[in-house]
């Protein structure tokens, strides 16, 4: 029996709003990032490039200020939408997605635990 995407999936995935700058062939694209892991994102509402292809991105994390660059490898695609795998992804980069990605997972955990006030 084949896994499910889901379970495929080894790292935590967050959602997000970030825009994330994608060049292919002196092509430059600026692609909307739903949701971010440290292996990947999905960009969302765009039409996919074919799997396998490698692009080279560039983009900066939430409440950071220090871009992030490495080599992109598109690994799913949908209809309006494609999951692009990082690739070639620095250590100090590696950290601080991991630390993001935390961060932003367990903000998700508390928001959803926290109870709700009655309505009038």
């Amino acid at each position: 029996m084949a896994a499910s995407s889901k379970e495929k999936r080894r790292e935590t995935r967050v959602s997000v709003d970030l825009w994330i700058e994608a060049e292919r062939d002196g092509e430059l694209y600026y692609q909307r990032a739903s949701n971010l892991s440290v292996g990947g994102a999905f960009f969302a509402q765009t039409i996919p490039l074919p799997l396998g292809t490698r692009v080279s991105l560039k983009f900066t994390l939430p409440t950071e200020t220090v871009e992030v660059a490495c080599q992109g490898e598109i690994v799913t695609a949908k209809e309006f939408g494609m999951g692009v795998a990082f690739v070639d992804l620095a250590a100090a980069d590696r950290k601080r997605l991991e630390a993001i990605v935390e961060k932003l997972a367990s903000l998700a955990v508390t928001r959803a635990a926290a109870p709700t006030a009655p309505r009038p």
